[in-house]
């Protein structure tokens, strides 16, 4: 089956460009981050007074900001970062709004109307002033950032998950499975959940790029990774004072960012062609 998929999955990417963009957009970056710490050519913290607002030149190929740091190793090693902020986020927020969805949809009743009501409360304010005030009020840190976002992620996949849960449970072969005495903790992990992962593997891979983006506008605003963590949003963050001057400071990490998050999204759309027919693109 995983085979399967994967064939499948390449053949549709083949198909449309730009999705095969994306596939290649993500697969340099994760090979970035796994090489950073052999090819980077300088310390991503270590300041060089005397080296500082260098332009990019042949010692430093993107330049230097306002401490005399190597832009491309801090690139190179905030690949590292975005990578660990996503996977993390997307880990904790995806199981745990699948899980919540699962229950709200398969059981109903007080149970779904409690929890959706609470998620109903989070969907009310946007993720990014959530996940900035949630940010504020546990303090800027890594950690926290990861926590902020995976507290506001979590209810897109909560939706998902009951969407096809309420689906799926009136299906013939569900009721057959109550019919012969299977439990319902049987059911909706036998049935309803391996079911209801296709559009949430679809909703998980569009929205890996809006998690970086919003650790990156955390970052940016003085709420996430705090310096001198070579993460992206505070790179931008650092060299907006010296535009457009010394423009190479703020400008490469902001196109780390874009690509980044443009990868991402069109990566999305290829495995969403594959695992959601009914979206899929004429081609």
């Amino acid at each position: 089956m995983r085979r399967g998929f994967l064939s499948e999955l390449w053949s549709a990417l083949k198909g449309t460009p730009l999705s095969l963009a994306g596939l290649f957009i993500i697969i340099a970056l994760v090979i970035t981050a796994i090489v950073a710490p052999y090819v980077a050519p300088y310390d991503p913290i270590a300041t060089a007074p005397l080296e500082r607002l260098k332009p990019p030149s042949r010692a430093h190929p993107l330049g230097t900001d306002q401490l005399g740091r190597d832009i491309l190793s801090r690139l190179l090693f905030g690949a590292q970062i975005s990578l660990r902020i996503a996977g993390i986020v997307a880990l904790f927020a995806g199981v745990s709004g699948t899980i919540i969805g699962l229950l709200c949809g398969y059981f109903g009743g007080i149970i779904d109307d409690l929890l959706m009501r609470i998620t109903d409360i989070f969907m009310a304010f946007p993720q990014l002033i959530l996940a900035m005030a949630i940010s504020s009020a546990l303090g800027p840190s890594l950690e926290n950032v990861i926590i902020a976002i995976s507290m506001t992620e979590w209810t897109v996949f909560a939706r998902v998950a009951r969407s096809r849960a309420v689906a799926i449970r009136e299906e013939t072969y569900v009721e057959a499975a109550r019919a012969v005495g299977a439990g319902r903790w049987r059911i909706l992990f036998r049935h309803v959940l391996p079911l209801s992962l296709s559009p949430i593997i679809v909703q998980l891979s569009l929205e890996m790029g809006g998690i970086i983006r919003t650790a990156a506008s955390l970052g940016f605003l003085g709420l996430g990774a705090q310096p001198p963590t070579p993460e992206w949003g505070v790179m931008v963050t650092d060299g907006r004072r010296y535009l457009p001057g010394q423009w190479w400071v703020s400008t490469f990490p902001g196109l780390a960012i874009f690509f980044t998050v443009l990868g991402f999204n069109l990566l999305g759309d290829g495995i969403r062609d594959v695992l959601d027919p009914r979206l899929r693109r004429g081609r």
